[in-house]
């Protein structure tokens, strides 16, 4: 005989089941509760990972296309806070000012800026603008210098990435002659916490020194942006896929 031995059958018959069998749950209820954590997911990435956004402008072009998406990293900036040269995302209201868009009196709408406020998906009562950042708190910044280049605490930037800057000639269209170049404005001393930013396409650029230009223009012509209304840091292209720079 083998050494394995079977075991013996259990008395009673077949096993009987011990508890009640669950009913398969509607097919609505599988989807809906589904959806549900992939949105969770989502707005827990975007509000603290990264987040997408679509350039709507060509204020950043060519570094930034029209219709481009971008990622923006939501992770915190180092102590120094944004740096000169970063591309960034700022949330504003209406305004650059205002914190919230006012109210639309399409319910619709509305609907749809309440859902975008709590998954990060589509429209809100936050509009977010792209910019490059020229000078930070401190910074006394200014154009032009001889060869038309802004300067930052004195020293004149190497920008590559300028795309159609607004016509300097030196000698007869600078910010010495009459009428003086439009590129030129400052000096601006940015203040403490704040930013003074640029769009890459400086001649369609709404940006901090879009009031400056040009002669006479007020001493309260430019606007700040605050670090705090930055939410992130581009630091890629999602589509067209390619790095930022």
């Amino acid at each position: 005989m083998s050494d394995e031995q079977a075991a013996p059958a259990a008395s009673g018959g077949p096993e009987k089941a011990t508890g009640r069998s669950r009913r398969p749950r509607p097919l609505w209820l599988v989807a809906a509760v589904n959806v549900l954590i992939a949105l969770v997911a989502v707005a827990l990435v975007q509000a603290f990972v990264v987040r997408v956004h679509n350039v709507s402008s060509g204020s950043m072009e060519q570094t930034l296309g029209v219709t481009d998406r971008v990622l923006s990293s939501r992770l915190p900036f180092g102590p120094g806070g944004p740096a000169r040269g970063d591309i960034v995302i700022f949330a504003h209201g209406d305004t650059w000012e205002s914190p919230r868009r006012a109210p639309d009196p399409n319910p619709a709408i509305e609907a749809l800026r309440l859902f975008g406020d709590v998954t990060g998906i589509g429209i809100s009562h936050t509009q977010f603008t792209v910019k490059r950042v020229i000078g930070v708190g401190g910074d006394v910044v200014q154009c032009c210098d001889l060869s038309g280049r802004v300067q930052v605490n004195g020293a004149s930037l190497s920008e590559p990435y300028v795309y159609e800057d607004l016509a300097f000639l030196p000698g007869s269209l600078d910010c010495s002659t009459s009428p003086r170049s439009v590129r030129c404005f400052g000096p601006l001393t940015v203040p403490a916490g704040g930013l003074l930013v640029m769009g890459d396409h400086r001649s369609n650029s709404a940006d901090s020194v879009a009031g400056c230009r040009g002669e006479g223009a007020p001493a309260s012509c430019a606007r700040y942006v605050e670090t705090g209304q930055v939410t992130g840091k581009v630091i890629a292209r999602v589509w067209p896929p390619g790095p930022v720079s």
